[in-house]
């Protein structure tokens, strides 16, 4: 459900503070507090201030419902988000539009307007918090995205074109760039698929309707790109009787929930379906798409209030006390001050409890408070977190094993394959260490473990570069 709230304040009421006449719909905290307002609007004596109502699901079923103007956009959602959850900002959350029914979702660019986007949803459709850490992988390693069977110019050119010149024919509206390759399509109306050779141009996707030719007579208009967008397809391949499992779909903007309208298409595997969908993204946004990936870079020399450090009242409140006497007193001097945390601390250090025993206490669950740790889930699980935050090269998570109790498995995605590797317990002298390697290279906690292969590739396929990470809002 959304809710509007239009009301018109006068400017002495914003320059005095003057209360207004009727009580105003406002959120209590400051930082959910937003003005959409223009200069023009302001000096007539008054300005119109829209906000919208939302709610945003985390992946554990969580929602938190936030107030945004109408031109807010997802990049602005996130980094609300970022703030109010306190999570680490590092630039891959994302909004995601779920469509529970249609079983689809796609990631929403960072310059999309929430509200509009939002209001071609259904019902039963909602926005989900979620890191993706491939959003902008292609600007990174473009070669991995397009094969150079799938491009038409690298085959022109005997696959001669380099990568950054791969890219700004892409971003380029004057140059023609074109995937082109087979896709199954479902024929509407019915669950056969039919295998077609697709071309993806700026003026939308065809098919041939004589093998691979090319010429305009033999091709036919698909879907555009302009009023289209393009969703993964989460529900399986048995509910569609898909060829395989690498399957997209380009939903017309104004469709809400009609499945007549969708264009179901399936691809050959994982690279070619990434292929396709990084492409069409990149023929409709072209140089916006760059320019949302260098924002983050031109944030960490201006930073936004939302990823300032913020330091709490009780923290600024803080002081340093003495109670060695009857009654307690305030430390006004920094140096007793700091000669009392120093002795406290020579005391904690002379308690009669064994340094060992704590250290293995700590060792045994310290890896329970780590983002990357998900505990007891499936490999099922474990697989469509991987799936859903992007597959890149080094997307990793920690759980417990569900054939040995005492041992973990690593979940590690390498050339968008998931890989899993088990951790076993050794001890060692009485000690317990946690090994990838039989015993070679021994740890004493996972946090080590783990910090380890984010420096050194040792026996995986990659180093561990990315947290696969659930956030509670």
């Amino acid at each position: 459900m959304c809710v509007c709230f239009h009301f018109m304040v006068p400017l002495f009421d914003i320059i005095f503070h003057a209360p207004p006449l009727l009580p105003l719909p406002v959120p209590t905290s400051p930082a959910l507090y937003f003005v959409s307002c223009n200069f023009q609007q302001l000096f007539s004596g008054s300005f119109v201030c829209e906000v919208q109502g939302m709610k945003v699901w985390s992946e554990d079923g969580a929602g938190k419902v936030v107030e945004i103007p109408a031109d807010m956009t997802a990049r602005d959602v996130c980094q609300l988000l970022v703030y109010k959850s306190h999570c680490l900002d590092d630039n891959a959350w994302t909004l995601v539009e779920h469509h529970p029914l249609l079983g689809l979702e796609r990631c929403l660019e960072d310059h999309e307007l929430v509200v509009q986007v939002q209001a071609s949803m259904s019902s039963d459709s909602k926005f989900l918090f979620r890191k993706n850490y491939a959003k902008y992988e292609f600007f990174r390693n473009p070669l991995n995205f397009f094969p150079e069977q799938m491009v038409a110019w690298c085959q022109e050119s005997d696959g001669s074109i380099p990568q950054s010149q791969l890219l700004q024919n892409f971003l380029n509206s004057s140059s023609c760039p074109e995937i082109q390759g087979y896709l199954y399509v479902k024929e509407p109306g019915r669950k056969s698929w039919k295998k077609l050779y697709m071309f993806l141009r700026r003026s939308g996707l065809y098919y041939s309707t004589k093998g691979t030719s090319k010429e305009p007579r033999h091709l036919q208009l698909l879907s555009d790109l302009d009023e289209s967008n393009i969703f993964t397809i989460i529900t399986g391949r048995k509910l569609h009787n898909s060829p395989t499992d690498f399957q997209f779909c380009i939903k017309p903007s104004k469709v809400r929930s009609d499945c007549k309208e969708l264009k179901m298409l399936c691809a050959e595997d994982e690279q070619s379906r990434t292929c396709w969908m990084t492409a069409f993204r990149l023929l409709k946004y072209g140089i916006v798409l760059y320019q949302n990936y260098n924002v983050p870079q031109q944030r960490k020399s201006n930073p936004s209030h939302f990823s300032a450090p913020v330091r709490s009242v009780s923290e600024n409140s803080l002081v340093a006390m003495d109670f060695s006497g009857r009654t307690g007193r305030v430390i006004d001097n920094p140096v007793e001050a700091q000669s009392a945390a120093l002795e406290e601390g020579q005391t904690w250090r002379l308690t009669t409890v064994s340094v060992a025993q704590i250290t293995l206490c700590i060792n045994s669950i310290i890896h329970r408070t780590q983002v990357w740790f998900h505990g007891r889930i499936m490999r099922e699980e474990a697989h469509k977190m991987i799936i859903q935050q992007g597959q890149v090269d080094g997307l990793f998570l920690l759980r417990d094993s569900q054939s040995n109790p005492k041992a973990f498995v690593l979940t590690l995605c390498h050339h968008q394959k998931i890989k899993h590797f088990q951790i076993l317990p050794c001890e060692e002298d009485g000690q317990v260490f946690f090994s990838l390697d039989d015993g070679a290279t021994k740890f004493t906690d996972l946090i080590h473990l783990v910090e380890f292969y984010q420096l050194n590739r040792g026996v995986l396929p990659c180093k561990l570069k990315h947290p696969c990470t659930a956030v509670a809002l």
